[in-house]
């Protein structure tokens, strides 16, 4: 379980830290191009929800690595599947069917990281 924990956590943690890193050091201009929905939100909205994906990818592997408080691997999972759910309601509303595929994928990563994050509770 542990290996698998760290398979599916590393890569989730790595998707999110390159999506939320940009999301919290470009500005609008230079996100457009690959998430369009930035022209609707609020730029500090969008910064808001790169910082928690950032500290989503970091509290999927900080924790069980420094064995402090070990079991928010877990809420960081719950966390960053609510942040899909939140992506796919948002690109369903915009009708951008195309992008809801890559949401559920990383839904499904999110919810079996929470999954196997339960061996470190």
């Amino acid at each position: 379980m542990h290996v698998a924990y760290w398979i599916v956590a590393g890569l989730l943690g790595l998707f999110y830290l390159y999506a939320g890193g940009k999301k919290l050091l470009q500005n609008q201009e230079q996100l457009r191009p690959m998430m369009a929905w930035v022209d609707r939100a609020p730029m500090p909205l969008v910064k808001a929800i790169g910082g928690l994906e950032v500290l989503g990818a970091l509290g999927l592997v900080l924790p069980p690595l420094t064995g402090i408080a070990a079991g928010l691997a877990f809420a960081a999972a719950v966390g960053l599947a609510l942040v899909q759910v939140g992506a796919l309601a948002l690109h369903l509303s915009r009708g951008e069917a195309r992008l809801v595929g890559l949401n559920i994928g990383v839904l499904a990563a999110a919810a079996v990281t929470a999954w196997l994050g339960t061996v470190w509770l």
